[in-house]
């Protein structure tokens, strides 16, 4: 019988395991707080029986350089770790008042001008309601001052020891501070806004290729960072590069030269990277392999909004890639009966889990889920035997 550290690294090497392993995407905590007491998230996998993930990333800064943990941050936000700061590139928060929302308005102060953007919060997440990047001259101010968050390699060595076998443990590629995304494409859609950045495909490509050179750089300078850091695998991509989002082309032209560049490096760094595309998928799933990624996720069905056909994914790329997901959280883990859910586990399993490289993982995070089904979902799981 496989740890589920093991029974994890084999499917990500395309490998038969003991069974098929099974996994919830992010555990949120809004999530833990409404359904399950607030307990932990291992208290999560020790209760439900799913298969443990620990999600962490450690920053640190070049100590021969002018950077410095920032001081003004008070709390570590969704998608990141340890803010750098430096007297060049200092971010303020400012609480905005009257808003029918929580909101904050976030200064990045720099010698050569302030920048801004402003987030709102509800219990489950944030959301940007205004862009960083307004003029397309602000991406001069990122080049020139934002600071370079390295990894903290023996910081997240210690995790990795503490952890043993219980789980995977896995990472994301440096966003972008406050609000990004791993993918170099989708971190430019958090600071200038999707529907702008498909439009300035069009109008403007020399500066779209400026601005993800930019942001691609930083990233690339953290992978470079992360040699000897024992993490399992990484997450890169997001959302926006999905065909419901945007075309082949713009994905040829604008995404995969820059992430390609990314997973190579990581490969170079000795690590694994499973590519996030959370929406559809069917037109792109060659492109995305062709950039090089040792898995793919999130595999979401059409009834959640994807496009993902799990069985002719399997037959188009499943001896290419581990293939992560493709399991509808939305329909078959709250409102449904419990026999509902052990045959959404099976169907899953029979169209993508033959010959092994098949992780069974919900479609992205999820807030409203049934305990009781989701304990169902990882029995059943349990029950697929190779």
């Amino acid at each position: 019988m496989m740890t589920a550290k093991e029974r994890f690294n084999a499917a990500i090497q395309r490998k038969k395991t003991d069974r098929l392993p099974v996994a919830c995407h992010f555990v949120m905590p809004s999530y833990l707080n409404r359904y399950m007491n607030g307990i932990s998230v291992d208290g999560f996998f020790e209760e439900t029986g799913v298969d443990p993930i620990l999600w962490t990333i450690s920053h640190t800064f070049d100590p021969a350089g002018d950077s410095y943990y920032d001081p003004l941050q008070k709390e570590i936000g969704f998608l990141e770790s340890r803010r750098i700061a430096a007297d060049h590139w200092r971010i303020y928060p400012e609480p905005i008042a009257g808003s029918d929302r929580p909101a904050t308005r976030y200064r990045f102060v720099t010698p050569g001008g302030t920048l801004s953007m402003v987030l709102e919060h509800d219990m489950h997440s944030s959301w940007v309601v205004e862009f960083l990047v307004k003029d397309k001259k602000d991406i001069e101010l990122i080049a020139k001052y934002m600071t370079q968050p390295l990894c903290d390699v023996d910081g997240v060595n210690k995790q990795v020891d503490a952890y043993g076998d219980r789980g995977m443990v896995r990472g994301w590629i440096v966003c972008f501070d406050i609000f990004g995304q791993p993918g170099t494409w989708q971190d430019a859609c958090c600071l200038y806004g999707t529907e702008n950045m498909i439009m300035a495909t069009y109008d403007d490509p020399g500066w779209v290729h400026e601005f993800l050179g930019i942001l691609n750089g930083r990233k690339a300078s953290y992978i470079r960072s992360l040699k000897g850091a024992r993490y399992d695998i990484h997450e890169l991509g997001g959302g926006d590069a999905s065909s419901t989002v945007i075309s082949p082309k713009i994905f040829d032209e604008f995404v995969a030269p820059y992430d390609r560049k990314l997973i190579s490096l990581l490969h170079e760094a000795g690590q694994k990277v499973s590519y996030h595309t959370c929406g559809g998928m069917m037109p792109l799933l060659e492109h995305i392999v062709g950039m090089g990624p040792d898995a793919v996720e999130t595999l979401t069905p059409p009834a959640m909004g994807g496009d993902t056909d799990l069985a002719e994914v399997k037959r188009r790329i499943g001896d290419r890639v581990c293939l992560i997901g493709g399991f509808d959280q939305y329909h078959f883990l709250i409102g449904c009966t419990e026999a509902e859910t052990r045959k959404a586990v099976r169907d899953c399993f029979e169209k993508a889990g033959e010959g092994g490289g098949y992780i069974l993982c919900t479609s992205d995070n999820f807030f409203d889920a049934d305990p009781n089904l989701i304990k169902a979902y990882a029995e059943e799981a349990k029950k697929c035997i190779y």
